[in-house]
């Protein structure tokens, strides 16, 4: 593993969660990213003992006015030069919206001198397998956030419920990244979990892992999408956490596609790409060749070496408990829970160097 950082020197701003013991949110944000080589300020929207998972925790939701008087503060001491924004879980319509605000000041700043020096990564965390896990008045509010955001990760029901569009076969996805494209003029996204009959492939069999997708896109300038899918298998196991670590991974390989592409391309006439607005590449641009598809497959490929080494510990963990008849049910959750935390501080270099398995491919 090479000692010098992948990334160029990035400050970001993290906005999501944090938990006292655990793996979810800013907790995993931070770690990651100060990994990877950024200097990270992290804007914490709630303070829990530890995850939801659990079924049980304590702690407290931050106000929008707490957010709001939170960047205030940086403000004041001039603390809010970031070139990058993550914003993850947000509790309440009124604390997206607040959230939105800074996320709006940081691009009117950029556009005000070089639009490529701010890049907004928005990961709007509403709900996943057709639940709503907030309140309904929260969607509406990342509907109106999403035209401001650089690259968004919703999964496939927040696709879904930005879109106005079902998601149900290959034709009605596209559909929804054409109006997430279009209509609210989103530059890069990634829906980060379609199962893949959706896809027009087959179930796999008995003896072949169940596998999914994600899908992503890259406009062009006239708001066509560039489509591309990465498929990889799914370990039989439960994680929280997976989410909050695909946004980080990608706003750290984000920025280092684009410092790529542009040290490749360092005489092109068209000039340089982390100087343009969202970092949008030329339309002649592959799919395949995207920094959004370069950098989604190093994230998998984390995130694949990640999950495996907390899907086999977890197994070590809980060998001989799961029979165990003086535990109750309500006691083997909270210690599957706790066996199911990803296993990140031991293994730097899966996030930092990890070996591509699965590739991009169009679709």
């Amino acid at each position: 593993m090479s000692a010098e950082p992948p990334v160029p020197e990035t400050s970001v701003l993290a906005v999501a969660s944090h938990v006292v013991s655990g793996n979810v949110g800013n907790k995993i944000a931070v770690f990651v990213l100060q990994s990877m080589g950024c200097d990270v300020a992290a804007l914490n929207t709630v303070q829990f003992s530890n995850h939801t998972g659990y079924k049980q925790w304590k702690g407290t939701r931050v106000s929008a006015q707490e957010i709001t008087d939170l960047w205030d503060g940086l403000k004041q001491s001039y603390l809010d030069n970031f070139e990058m924004m993550l914003s993850g879980y947000v509790p309440g319509a009124a604390a997206v919206e607040a959230v939105g605000n800074i996320g709006k000041e940081l691009r009117d700043k950029a556009e005000a001198g070089n639009p490529g020096s701010f890049f907004w990564v928005l990961d709007p965390v509403m709900g996943d397998n057709g639940r709503l896990y907030v309140a309904e008045d929260v969607v509406p509010a990342y509907k109106s956030l999403i035209p401001y955001a650089d690259l968004i990760l919703p999964n496939q029901f927040e696709a879904e419920l930005l879109s106005g569009v079902k998601i149900s076969d290959f034709a009605s996805l596209k559909h929804a990244i054409q109006v997430l494209h279009q209509d609210f003029g989103v530059p890069h996204i990634v829906i980060t979990s379609v199962s893949m009959p959706l896809l027009g492939t087959s179930s796999p069999s008995s003896d072949k892992p169940r596998t999914m997708s994600v899908i992503g896109s890259t406009m062009t300038s006239d708001r066509r999408p560039r489509l591309f899918k990465i498929s990889f298998p799914v370990f039989d196991c439960y994680f929280s956490g997976t989410g909050d670590m695909f946004a980080a991974l990608m706003v750290a390989r984000m920025r280092e596609a684009v410092s790529a592409a542009d040290k490749q391309n360092n005489a092109n006439t068209n000039g340089m790409l982390g100087d343009k607005r969202s970092w949008l590449s030329a339309d002649d641009v592959d799919a395949l060749d995207l920094p959004l598809a370069r950098a989604a497959e190093k994230v998998l490929a984390s995130m694949h070496e990640v999950l495996e080494r907390t899907c086999k510990s977890m197994t070590a963990e809980m060998a001989g408990k799961q029979g165990d008849t003086r535990l109750d049910e309500k006691t083997l959750h909270l210690l599957r829970s706790r066996a199911a935390e990803l296993k990140l501080v031991r293994h730097l270099k899966c996030l930092r160097d990890p070996t591509i398995e699965y590739r991009a491919e169009k679709i």
